[in-house]
């Protein structure tokens, strides 16, 4: 079998060479997502970090805001990572906090667990501090203007990755693929072929809240049969996957690959590992609940227990959400008994992570209906 042949993947991707272990883990959901910063001094176009994120020097861990160590470690279970990786913002503007993350995460789920970084920046002292502190991979973002041979301006990213052998660590580059540019990422795939890289992943140019207006002002748009990726981004990445037989692996990952494997999967492993027992799972990796909302409850506890008691559930069949102050239970079983209660209960459909980031609720009687400000007379109980 010819280890440099096409291999699809899921959702239009594709390879030839092997994938990294990084992206291996991700398409297996299996990857931890650590944004360290907003902050970035290169303000490129197509930068898709949402607006609470963009330009402010916040952490996430997934969708989780950290605030101590201990969240992220806390995420790290919720999902049996088997990796990390680590973004931004430019998280080499943040070194110190970088190192001391990578020294944690190894320190806790030891030297396999894999952890990989991206970055604008080349910088050599950074890269190799990282390297000793036990990060495995790099991957450069190689700014649009300076795709081709990498001499002159472009000289200090190929020095780089010349040298990264000698740190022991992987190095690669990602970059968007720009549609109209096909002729310079031609030439900047020849280049890294030259250097030897251990992998280049070309990403599909998609529009997001963030990069909408720029992206339209410059006259690009959105392909209708490919979720929210630029007109002509994947056309392009195709072709040269398909065209271009390099000795080094080239992995084309398109953005509904993004949602719709890498996301999906670490939504089920999350759901797997942290929703009730009696929630509902979906295929898409959300899971439905019966939730009651409480109104002026000054013990929650107590509140909880009175409604599992009028639903009819043991203290094993429901869950209280205090910070949202809601009570979670088995949706069927609220359904039925929704018609006795005097708080609003919902069905909602959410996702299994930190911010219970919800996709649909219905309102299950009067009070909720009334909460969502619709007639009584609408739905059912």
């Amino acid at each position: 079998m010819d280890p440099f042949g096409l291999h699809p993947l899921p959702m239009a991707s594709s390879h030839r060479g092997a994938l990294s272990p990084a992206c291996t883990q991700c398409a297996e959901g299996r990857k931890m997502v650590l944004f360290v910063t907003g902050l970035c001094r290169f303000r490129c176009f197509y930068c898709p970090v949402s607006p609470n994120r963009n330009q402010i020097d916040v952490a996430y861990v997934n969708e989780r805001r950290i605030t101590r160590d201990e969240d992220l470690l806390e995420e790290a279970r919720a999902i049996g990572a088997a990796g990390t990786g680590i973004t931004g913002g430019d998280p080499l503007g943040v070194v110190d906090r970088v190192e001391h993350y990578v020294r944690l995460l190894k320190g806790e789920f030891g030297p396999s667990h894999n952890i990989h970084l991206y970055t604008h920046e080349p910088n050599p002292e950074k890269l190799r501090r990282l390297a000793a502190a036990g990060l495995d991979e790099f991957r450069l973002h190689i700014p649009h203007y300076l795709w081709g041979p990498l001499a002159a301006q472009g000289g200090a990213y190929r020095a780089v990755l010349e040298s990264a052998p000698d740190w022991g660590i992987r190095r690669g580059v990602e970059i968007p693929v720009l549609p109209e540019k096909e002729a310079e990422l031609r030439r900047l795939l020849r280049t890294l072929e030259e250097i030897g890289v251990d992998f280049v992943n070309l990403n599909e140019l998609e529009f997001s809240e963030t990069n909408e207006t720029h992206l339209h002002d410059r006259g690009y748009r959105l392909d209708p049969r490919n979720g929210w990726g630029v007109r002509g981004s994947r056309a392009v990445a195709e072709k040269v996957v398909r065209e271009m037989r390099l000795r080094i692996p080239v992995h084309y990952c398109s953005s509904r690959f993004k949602d719709g494997v890498q996301l999906r999967q670490r939504l089920l492993r999350r759901a797997e590992r942290t929703a009730p027992t009696f929630a509902e799972r979906t295929p898409d990796g959300t899971v439905v609940l019966g939730v009651v909302e409480a109104a002026r409850a000054a013990d929650l506890g107590r509140w909880a227990r009175t409604v599992a008691a009028r639903v009819g559930v043991d203290p094993a069949g429901y869950r209280l959400d205090a910070p949202r102050r809601r009570v979670l239970l088995p949706p069927a079983e609220l359904r039925r008994a929704a018609g006795r209660l005097r708080w609003p209960a919902f069905e909602v459909e959410e996702y299994p992570t930190a911010d219970a980031l919800e996709v649909e609720r219905a309102p299950l009687n009067a009070a909720a209906r009334a909460r969502l400000g619709v007639g009584v007379a609408a739905g059912g109980t």
